[in-house]
């Protein structure tokens, strides 16, 4: 049996392992696969086998530069698997299938209090340190999990369990890209059967933005993004027409909206340049719903008697304002009875030695998901 094979024991486990992950040695370093040793699950804790793990543009924002980050880095936040081994005080059992949730509520403080636990005051920091690297040095995590590896060490509330037998490569999903595109709809947006909806930016976030307008009942959803090889993969997912990111975005949008704009844009980009664009694409009175994570330092501009006049409501939507102990179990059930189909959103699977090119892929935009799989 390896080390990051699942355990056997039903109990608290104390053994520490060693595992294979992603590592980033620096700001746009070379990502490669390295050993790393983990502590073993401490009281509230859980080792998770890792399944599957996406490739999501926020590892690469932590990669780059674009989020601060600690170094070394193991990257990877999105992630389904198998509780290994538990700490004292646990309840889960060895063998549940587990979803990751990387920003779990402490449901104590105010905004936890008030039903708003995806402002919770505990949300994880965007590093965590933990464990070590095969030479000694102290490691830090993405998100306090550190996914893109053979085995994660995480408080028990980190983890989401799921029903037996869902595609891996799917329920990898469900705790990032799925449950924030679908919340940020659903939850944000609250976008109506009939209401107009434009998204920016066509990754995985964006992707699934499409889908849930398209099953809340949106009529006209357009689909934006700077590369045609998109096409095909927007109408796909559900939108009516795709529009390239250019000059002429604005008056296209408008000929498709009886010179109004949308009801809702949705920016899934993290991009000063791609807010101000959802702004200009979004009628009077409508609502621009920022998903995308983007750089402290990039400043979006916007003119006070435009704002004004304007009457629209710039937000953003934090982890889809979603509750994901509520709602990631409600999108799992979808994925088992086969009412969600998130087939669309994988562009492929790889084995882990390949994540380097899948990031370098992300950055080139092509696809929407990468999924590292590791059974």
């Amino acid at each position: 049996m390896s080390a990051a094979e699942p355990t056997t024991e039903t109990g608290p486990t104390s053994a520490p392992v060693t595992v294979r992950a992603l590592v980033a040695r620096g700001s746009d370093a070379e990502l490669r696969v390295e050993r790393v040793r983990l502590p073993a699950p401490g009281p509230g804790e859980v080792r998770v086998t890792i399944t599957a793990a996406g490739v999501c543009h926020s590892d690469l924002s932590m990669a780059n530069g674009t989020l601060a980050a600690r170094f070394p880095l193991v990257l990877g936040h999105e992630a389904t698997g198998v509780v290994a081994g538990t700490g004292p005080g646990v309840d889960l059992a060895v063998g549940t299938p587990v979803v990751l949730n990387w920003a779990p509520a402490c449901r104590a403080c105010w905004w936890c209090r008030r039903g708003e636990p995806w402002l919770c005051a505990a949300t994880t920091a965007p590093t965590v340190p933990r464990g070590e690297t095969e030479d000694g040095v102290p490691l830090h995590l993405t998100l306090g999990l550190g996914a893109l590896a053979e085995a994660v060490v995480v408080p028990e509330r980190a983890v989401i369990p799921i029903p037996a037998g869902l595609p891996a490569e799917q329920a990898a999903l469900l705790g990032c890209a799925v449950l924030t595109g679908v919340g940020a709809v659903r939850n944000t947006a609250g976008v109506a059967p009939g209401e107009s909806v434009a998204v920016v930016g066509l990754g995985g976030v964006g992707l699934a933005v499409l889908t849930t307008a398209r099953r809340a009942g949106a009529t006209t959803i357009l689909a934006v993004d700077v590369a045609e090889a998109k096409r095909d993969l927007a109408l796909a997912a559900g939108a009516t027409d795709f529009l390239l990111a250019d000059d002429r975005l604005s008056k296209e949008v408008r000929a498709r909206t009886e010179s109004r704009g949308v009801d809702h844009a949705f920016e899934c980009v993290g991009r000063a340049a791609t807010i101000r664009a959802a702004w200009r694409l979004t009628r009077r009175g409508g609502a621009v719903t920022v998903v995308g994570m983007g750089a402290k330092d990039d400043m979006v501009s916007l003119g006070a008697l435009d704002i004004f006049h304007s009457a629209r409501t710039l937000r953003s939507s934090v982890y889809g304002s979603s509750d994901p102990d509520r709602e990631v179990p409600v999108l799992a059930a979808e994925l088992a009875g086969g009412a969600l189909d998130l087939g669309l959103l994988v562009s492929g699977t790889i084995p882990l030695d390949e994540a380097p090119a899948a990031f370098d892929r992300l950055a080139r935009g092509e696809g929407a998901r990468w999924v590292v799989t590791l059974d």
